[in-house]
């Protein structure tokens, strides 16, 4: 099943072009990191595949499980199972972190609404199999949160909701050594309670995948992908930087 299936995507804001047609496939239980440069157009792609309001698609197409997704709203495109974790996490006051995912799990999985009790039991397995303290998952939604803090939550949502196609926009960003661990270790956990779970990795760095290795590894310059390979290319990366790749 392809989970994910771009092709010739063009995406505007107002009259700027930032993604030119693009092309990218992820079937079910692969593992992809996308690399490029800063303003490459990398988390343009992210948001444009979760549907944020203010990019444009002019042309091409955007397809998930075999049905296209151009005009489905975030809420829906969250449903069919697209997940993605934020680059930079919002503070939500007042929310607290098993509330907001209680209702956002309910809503999700309609077919498969759980009770407070049913909730806070799948909850609280999934904060011991992270390994995250209980009280950081008893705040309110990022509030007072570290960078890494934040992060690591991100991967908590992603473990609740359990979605068919996870986009991580730079969940390695602003990490110190043991928080990049901790944070990938909780990604593999996640991928090994759900196989078929794909995965895209948004990167500008090679260390996350020192943890989690992909299967397919695509260089994005200039709002295209212009490269792809395997694990070896992300390594070239590392050593030569993106200016040799044309």
């Amino acid at each position: 099943m392809k989970l994910l299936e771009i092709k010739k995507l063009r995406v505007n804001i107002g009259y700027k072009k930032i993604i030119n047609g693009l092309d990218l496939s992820i079937k079910a239980g692969e593992i992809h990191a996308l690399m490029g440069p800063n303003g490459s157009g990398k988390s343009t792609l992210a948001s444009t595949i979760m549907g944020h309001p203010n990019y444009d698609i002019r042309s091409g197409s955007l397809r998930s499980q075999g049905q296209s997704i151009k005009a489905k709203s975030p809420e829906d495109r969250a449903k069919l199972g697209i997940f993605l974790s934020f680059q930079y996490p919002v503070e939500v006051p007042g929310l607290s972190v098993p509330h907001f995912l209680r209702s956002a799990y309910n809503n999700i999985h309609p077919h498969d609404k759980m009770s407070p009790l049913d909730f806070s039991k799948y909850f609280n397995a999934k904060v011991r199999m992270l390994n995250i303290k209980p009280e950081l998952a008893e705040r309110s939604l990022n509030e007072g949160f570290s960078g890494g803090e934040k992060k690591k939550l991100e991967i908590l949502q992603l473990a609740v909701l359990n979605p068919k196609l996870a986009i991580l926009d730079e969940t390695d960003s602003g990490l110190d050594i043991d928080a990049l661990r901790a944070v990938a270790n909780g990604i593999k956990k996640v991928k090994q309670e759900n196989k078929s779970m794909g995965v895209l990795i948004i990167t500008h760095y090679f260390r996350i995948l020192n943890h989690i290795k992909p299967d397919y590894v695509h260089i994005m310059k200039e709002a295209k992908i212009i490269k792809s390979g395997k694990k070896d290319l992300a390594t070239q990366v590392e050593k030569k930087g993106y200016d040799w790749i044309k």
